[in-house]
């Protein structure tokens, strides 16, 4: 009996040495064993998981998309380490999850109410760079993202200009790159975002306009494209830019509109015509933000 046993145990020890010097074949176990401060006889004890290790390596080397979709585990690659002589396996996410997983947490930061795919998805990469038209305000958010980031008190933007020609995107892209850093982002449709106020019950109401009023960094855009009465103007806006100025907050605006534009907008409310209600929002506005106009091509066409 015991003899049969010794037999046994001698011949899973040559068939693990054989799987194991097979296995030897393939470069991405040699490299992973390499890297691995065990002796032969350890490892070859684990050969089946080492060899796991090098396929879903070489998954990321031969696959179209590069994302380790195939592995196990989507997207993640099985990964052998050594703590105190002891060999360990964890799963480690590919260079394409880890953006993934890093972009789905930063953007917790931003709130982005009913702005388009494109706006929320906005990056300074992206940014057409090719129209002179185009270059103050390139060169703003640039500064305006340095300055923001080293603690210096900074002024918002009024950007207004003709539609089409990416006046939202530009600066959505600036704030998502803040985003990054950890700071709280509102990216705001303003028409939207007033209707839905005034049609919400009060608890969701309060969520909304509060976290307008407090986040960090704030854009309204499309501002001007409003239907105005006395309640937006003055319950509203008003409020919510005074409570940003008090606070030192930066404030982004984007209309088709220039302040002058806008300043006779807002004196038109369905009830009344209000001249020097609307000067006081005009007044707030300056004080938070400096203005730029962008006049190019439609890109929308």
């Amino acid at each position: 009996m015991k003899d049969i046993k010794d037999a046994n145990i001698k011949t899973k020890k040559i068939n693990l040495e054989a799987e194991y010097l097979k296995a030897k074949k393939d470069p991405n176990f040699v490299k992973i064993i390499t890297s691995l401060d065990i002796d032969d006889k350890e490892l070859m004890k684990y050969t089946s998981k080492l060899m796991q290790c090098a396929n879903e390596l070489d998954n990321y080397g031969h696959k179209e998309d590069k994302s380790y979709s195939y592995n196990e585990v989507p997207g993640f690659i099985l990964n052998p380490y050594v703590v105190d002589g002891i060999l360990n396996f964890k799963y480690v996410a590919c260079k394409e999850k880890e953006e993934e997983l890093q972009n789905a947490e930063y953007l917790k930061n931003g709130y982005r109410f009913e702005v388009s795919k494109d706006i929320r998805n906005a990056k300074m990469k992206d940014i057409y760079t090719n129209d002179k038209n185009r270059v103050p305000l390139i060169k703003y958010i640039t500064s305006f993202i340095k300055d923001y980031k080293a603690g210096k008190k900074v002024k918002g933007l009024y950007l207004s200009g003709n539609f089409g020609t990416g006046k939202s995107y530009i600066i959505s892209a600036m704030l998502n790159e803040l985003v990054k850093d950890g700071y709280k982002v509102a990216m705001i449709y303003y028409p939207e975002f007033l209707r839905i106020l005034k049609s919400s019950f009060k608890t969701d109401f309060d969520e909304e306009y509060d976290y307008a009023r407090k986040v960090d960094l704030l854009l309204l855009d499309d501002i001007g494209a409003e239907n105005i009465t006395s309640w937006s103007r003055d319950e509203i806006l008003g409020p919510i830019l005074q409570y940003r100025m008090d606070n030192n907050l930066p404030t982004f605006f984007t209309s088709n509109l220039n302040l002058n534009e806008l300043e006779i907008h807002l004196s038109e409310s369905k009830n009344e015509v209000d001249k020097l209600k609307a000067k006081r929002i005009i007044e707030r506005i300056k004080y938070l933000s400096n203005e730029l106009t962008l006049i190019s091509e439609n890109k929308r066409k």
